[in-house]
């Protein structure tokens, strides 16, 4: 089959790989229909999360139908089911699971020894996403192997596109639950920093769930647009003082919830110095990520606000400001998304036409040109915001 592969820093090519073969009763295999590029994606492509072996196959946004079963998921799957895959590999057995913490299944990471070297205690395997997280070959494939598949899976309704159910793979969740986690008041505002995929879902989750006014912070054009379009007030942060602006837009307050869809990757530039210093230090491999989004969040927040940290990090940052978070009384929520634990509701609302997650896809195209968008979603070109990938 072709399949997407990770060589090395900025190195995706089209190859031909093995196919993929049941390997547990519990696995199914699928044809993929449809697979998307993921901003988390990047942190790969980048080579800023360790743990890359060339030959990784890429990807963690999938969705096809059904083409193999394994004996023991048969109960719950059958050959010619479509379904979406989730990005968090779940057993549905373990104490986490069944609390709900999908994300920190302890059954699922194959490579858990590893991990909990690093972390303390290893999180769930997750697909196309290191050796960390149990090396599981990704989907921007013709096929995948889905392990635990009687659990990992969400059944699609006839009828319903792959364009709108796809993205219940991971950002729309994802949006989802970091505008949950904020506990949103009809008398909040909600600031999110980001207008990639995951900011755009987490503007419209704030919208759905009542918030006062949603302020969307970014500097592309495009992105900041899709934003207005969803029913946010727009921050260029190129051209305005984040601070200012939303101090104004709070009578000088500060927002009660504040969402980071950014992550460790803040841009760099000369209206920011703090990411100078950042990237300044990570070029001497003395810090991992940029958190300048944090920093920024801590400092405009309103006293006793709720931060909300979806945007990946992967490892140590500098200057953090401990102090302030902590005379402020700050509280932070944070996690890989919980995909299961949302995407009933999820899939509901979409039948229902509350949304419709394709808005986001600008960008539609062959598996074989996926090395290309990779370079055109990492440069910004061409107004991409999200690429949906056709094996």
């Amino acid at each position: 089959m072709r399949a997407l592969v990770w060589h090395g820093k900025e190195d995706i090519r089209c190859d031909t790989v093995t196919d993929p073969a049941i390997e547990d009763p519990r696995d199914a295999i699928i044809k993929v229909t449809s697979c998307a590029i993921c901003g988390s994606d990047l942190h790969l492509f980048h080579n800023m999360i360790p743990a890359m072996m060339p030959g990784d196959i890429m990807g963690h946004e999938t969705m096809g139908e059904v083409v193999e079963v394994g004996e023991a998921a048969k109960g719950k799957l059958k050959k010619g089911d479509r379904i979406v895959v989730p990005f968090t590999i779940t057993c549905g057995q373990c104490d986490q699971c069944r609390r709900g913490n999908w994300s920190a299944c302890e059954r699922s990471n194959r490579k858990a020894e590893a991990a909990e070297k690093l972390f303390g205690h290893a999180p769930a395997g997750l697909f196309g996403y290191t050796h960390l997280t149990g090396g599981y070959p990704g989907g921007q494939a013709e096929y995948l192997r889905v392990p635990f598949a009687d659990e990992t899976h969400i059944k699609v309704p006839s009828g319903m596109t792959d364009e709108q159910a796809l993205f219940l793979s991971d950002i729309l969740p994802t949006g989802w639950q970091a505008a949950v986690q904020c506990d949103i008041g009809p008398d909040d505002t909600v600031a999110i920093w980001g207008c990639g995929p995951v900011g755009q879902m987490a503007i419209r989750s704030a919208v759905l769930l009542g918030a006062k006014q949603v302020v969307a912070i970014d500097r592309l054009p495009e992105r900041l647009g899709m934003a207005a379009a969803g029913g946010a007030i727009t921050i260029n942060f190129e051209t305005e003082s984040v601070i200012e602006r939303l101090n104004d837009l709070t009578g000088g307050k500060g927002p009660e919830k504040c969402i980071d869809a950014v992550g460790m990757e803040s841009h760099v530039g000369l209206a920011q110095p703090d990411t100078l210093y950042d990237r300044a230090k990570q070029v001497v491999m003395m810090e991992n990520d940029r958190p300048h989004v944090l920093r920024e969040m801590i400092y405009v927040a309103r006293p006793c606000a709720t931060l909300s940290v979806p945007g990946v990090y992967s490892g140590l940052i500098d200057k953090f400001p401990m102090g302030i978070a902590m005379n402020k009384g700050l509280s932070f929520r944070m996690g890989q998304t919980h995909v299961r634990r949302w995407t009933d509701d999820l899939l509901r609302r979409i039948e229902e036409g509350q949304i419709d997650p394709s808005f986001v896809i600008t960008h539609t195209v062959g598996l074989e040109e996926g090395p290309e968008m990779y370079n055109v979603f990492r440069n910004k070109q061409d107004g991409c915001i999200k690429v949906v990938l056709k094996p």
